[in-house]
């Protein structure tokens, strides 16, 4: 049998374009972050140890979260700038053994597929463990990613970036879910690659083209679920992913269901929480604990976190609420809310364009499409909307913003800001 690989989780990149989300290895998707609910998962398949590259910003956080998985050999490195894919590796490099015949699982934290690939890539590895395992993502309408080039006898040749419809080399996209056999041999093609004299960022990506020529490497072909956190509205993807892990009615011993409210499908429905007369909560569906859902509200194909307040006749539908956000009489529709958001009375998150094309955004400047022609607002950590605003589709609000009363927002409004519409108060006498 194969040595079992060391787990590699890449877990430091810069979030920018999750704005005005914070960290996604840290995003709850359930009692649990990500990054804790992906680990367990590899130490369901017997993986014994790990290495997570963090940045600077979330380092203490991931160390603290690391901490809860006992039975793995877990450590911590820090990439301290954004250097790629490449440089993450040579970090991680330095906390594995010397061997040179040490093999690795790399992996992304904010990947989320089913478990078949990683018993797929491991059972193919453990077959014949000289080789180099790609997971090959078979897609049939054109992504803008990196495509496999592959023999009929399934070996790997090289890997384009983004090549167009028309020009792609076969059906099946790389997913960083990769088995390299010998570690050292990897690193040192990196370390080569980072002495030239290059701009880009594709150090991994050369790196790997140079030892396809002189190595095999093998594509492992996946049809299941991927989900990737790459823009703030990948949220809901990945939460619709742990919502069908529900199976059943479960319900807290300690929460309150009133007998007149209606619960229906596939629900959770956390410690202390309570759902009062006349609420329905239509699964899949997660109530967190601490959190009220009040008289008349609706919540469904929805995740709404620890301690929060869903007023009486709220609806939440298709969203991802965090902790401790608070929303009276108002409608949350296709978005995703950060930790401590006030919605007030009569807000409504807009979700359909009026010509039902795709919902745009902008992300670092660009105009791009999101893919989802329902898709409501972002907000971020802390921000307040007074009563009756709205906020157009796909708009963006970061993070302590305050939003005065009646406010109609058309675009994304940056982090701590007041924005409000000036009125004038007209009194005569009749």
């Amino acid at each position: 049998m194969a040595q079992l690989p060391i787990l590699i989780v890449l877990a430091g990149g810069a979030s920018s374009r999750m704005w005005p989300l914070r960290e996604k290895s840290l995003l709850r998707f359930g009692t649990e972050p990500l990054l804790v609910s992906q680990l367990r998962r590899y130490e369901g398949l017997g993986l014994q140890e790990a290495v997570i590259v963090a940045n600077p910003g979330n380092f203490e956080d991931i160390k603290t979260l690391t901490a809860q998985i006992r039975s793995m050999d877990i450590r911590v490195v820090v990439q301290s700038g954004a250097r790629g894919m490449g440089d993450a590796l040579l970090q991680a490099g330095s906390a594995l053994p010397s061997r040179p015949d040490t093999p690795i699982y790399v992996t992304q934290v904010h990947d989320v597929v089913d478990d078949q690939l990683h018993l797929d890539l491991l059972k193919a590895f453990n077959a014949d463990p000289t080789a180099t395992y790609i997971g090959g993502y078979e897609q049939e309408e054109y992504f803008p990613g990196g495509y496999l080039i592959v023999s009929p006898t399934g070996r790997i040749t090289g890997i384009v970036e983004k090549p167009g419809a028309e020009n792609r080399p076969s059906n099946l996209v790389n997913i960083v879910a990769h088995i390299h056999p010998d570690s050292s041999r990897l690193m040192n093609a990196l370390q080569e690659e980072y002495a030239k004299d290059n701009p880009t960022d594709d150090h991994y990506e050369r790196a790997m083209d140079h030892l396809m020529n002189v190595h095999v490497f093998k594509v492992v072909p996946y049809r299941g679920v991927w989900n990737a956190l790459k823009f703030p509205w990948h949220v809901l993807d990945v939460m619709n992913t742990y919502l069908s892990k529900i199976q059943g009615k479960i319900i807290a011993e300690s929460a309150f269901v009133s007998p007149s409210a209606t619960i229906v499908g596939d629900v959770y429905i956390g410690d202390r929480a309570k759902i009062f007369p006349g609420a329905a909560i239509v699964g899949p569906a997660y109530i967190g604990s601490d959190t009220i859902v009040g008289n008349n509200a609706l919540v469904r194909n929805s995740m709404v976190l620890n301690h929060c307040n869903v007023g009486y006749t709220t609806e939440v539908a298709r969203s991802y609420v965090a902790d401790h956000c608070d929303m009276h009489a108002c409608r949350v529709l296709d978005s995703v809310f950060a930790s401590g958001v006030n919605f007030s009375a009569g807000c409504t998150t807009a979700n359909l364009r009026i010509d039902h094309k795709a919902v745009n955004s902008i992300i670092k400047g660009n105009k791009i499409s999101s893919g989802r022609d329902k898709l409501g607002a972002i907000i971020g950590q802390g921000t307040f909307l007074g009563v009756d605003v709205m906020t157009m589709p796909g708009v963006k609000i970061g993070e302590a913003v305050e939003v005065g009363p009646g406010t109609h927002v058309h675009q994304d409004i940056l982090d701590r800001r007041r924005v409000y519409v000036k009125q004038e108060i007209v009194i005569v006498e009749k």
